[in-house]
This record gives structure tokens, C-alpha cells and sequence, in this order.
């Protein structure tokens, strides 16, 4: 089951059209769906008054932000032209380009709307600035999660969605305990999945976050560390 910082449509489609691929935590888990049926299992979005307040207090950082709304990602105009500054390579540059719609001011349309929000993220050239709000922005906006999942990004989300809350919720809908889990991740916004998966494994290449919250290691996603360590504990028995 994939389970992602993006919305749906915006996994890649060699994911997607996978066959055995029918559940999918997205968003950093305020969605789970079936794919199947298109039937929302779980969802946990910011009010848009509380999107808003986040915004508002963005707006005084030098950083450009967007928001996920309904499995689509929307930015203020002025921001999506300053992309370029922002984009650490090529291949971002180019997602945050094709899957961000420009309007005219994101929180005019949020407030007319009233839409909830699945999460924001904001975008740094500052990684000293990046780094410390990671710590203090817990404590800023308690009702919500704050987490990360590319080098330059900071994400928030509703309090109740994360990939472990996202992960208990369908274990729980399929009638499985925990301890029949197992999860495999790299960054800091898998911490949670990782903590409550009943077996978690980071990649030799992960984070130090995730490495600190995962059960194993396994070898690195280049050494197809995922199929060794399904091997391993499916057919094996033996860690590798």
C-alpha cells in the first residue's frame, strides 16, 4: 500500500496502474482511499479559518506556500511564478509547476469557499530559518502536525492526520491488528507510521528521524531494501 505526501492523482502512474495496489494513504495521511470503489475511508482536514491563520503567519517568512484541497493543490498567482527560486531541482520544479493551480490570493479563496484544506506546505531558500521552525512550530499551531518530506519543505496538517493515525484507522476498518503491520519509510513525515506499524523499517538511506522511530534498517532504496527485507521476514525469517 502506498502511502504518500501527495494527493491521489498526483502519484505517479507506474504506482497507480500497479494491479495489486487498492488502499493508498495520501496527504500524509488526511486521506485514505479505496481505489477500487473511490470510497473515502478516513479524512482529517484544517478548517478554513484555521488554514487561513496558518497563512497569515506565513505571509510575514520569505517563503512560498501552497495548499492540497480535494485531492488538487493550489497557489496564490504571485507565488507559483516564484517557483523557480524555490525548486531544489529539475524534477520538483517541474511537479510544482503541472500540479499547482494559480488563483488570484489563496486565502480570498479559501475564505470564500470555506474549503478545508488537507495540508499546506511552505518552501525555503533558508535552511537555517527551515530548521528552527521545525522545532518551534509545534508550539505555534498545537492543533495541528508539523512535519517534513523534502530537503527545502515544512508541511502542516490536521493533528489527526499522519501516516500512523491513517495506518491504525485502515488496519482497524480491515479488521487487522497492529502487530500484523509493516511499514517501510525514509523521512520525517513517516516517523508516526513507523512508531506504529507493528514492524517498522527505515532505509539505509533514510533520515536520522526515521532511522530513530523504525524497528530495522534495511538496505538502501538503490539496493532494493524493501524487497530484501520482505524477503526476510516473509520467507526467510532472517534479517538482512
Amino acid at each position: 500500500m502506498p502511502t504518500t505526501g501527495r494527493f491521489y492523482p498526483a502519484m505517479p502512474e507506474s504506482i497507480r496502474s500497479l494491479p495489486f495496489v487498492r488502499y493508498v494513504i495520501a496527504v500524509n495521511g488526511a486521506r485514505v482511499v479505496d481505489t477500487k470503489t473511490g470510497e473515502i475511508l478516513y479524512q482529517a482536514e484544517i478548517p478554513a479559518d484555521e488554514a487561513v491563520e496558518i497563512m497569515t503567519y506565513l505571509d510575514t517568512l520569505p517563503v512560498i506556500y501552497d495548499c492540497f484541497m480535494n485531492d488538487a493543490a493550489y497557489m496564490s498567482r504571485a507565488m507559483w511564478d516564484r517557483i523557480p527560486d524555490f525548486a531544489p531541482d529539475k524534477h520538483y520544479y517541474k511537479m510544482l509547476r503541472e500540479l499547482r493551480q494559480p488563483v488570484d490570493d489563496l486565502k480570498a479563496f479559501l475564505r470564500e469557499g470555506r474549503f478545508s484544506i488537507q495540508k499546506t506546505q511552505f518552501f525555503f531558500r533558508d535552511m537555517d530559518l527551515r530548521r528552527r521552525l521545525l522545532r518551534e512550530l509545534p508550539a505555534r499551531f498545537p492543533r495541528h502536525t508539523v512535519t517534513s518530506s523534502v530537503v527545502n519543505n515544512i508541511e502542516i496538517t490536521h493533528k489527526n492526520a499522519n501516516k500512523g493515525r491513517a495506518l491504525a484507522a485502515l488496519a482497524e476498518r480491515l479488521g487487522l491488528g497492529l502487530e500484523q503491520t509493516l511499514a517501510f519509510g525514509d523521512d520525517l513525515n513517516d516517523v508516526p507510521m513507523l512508531e506504529t506499524a507493528g514492524l517498522g523499517f527505515a532505509m539505509a538511506n533514510a533520515g536520522p528521524e526515521a532511522k530513530a522511530a523504525a524497528d530495522r534498517i534495511t538496505l538502501s532504496n538503490a539496493e532494493n531494501g524493501v524487497a530484501a527485507a520482505l524477503q526476510a521476514v516473509l520467507w526467510d525469517g532472517k534479517e538482512r
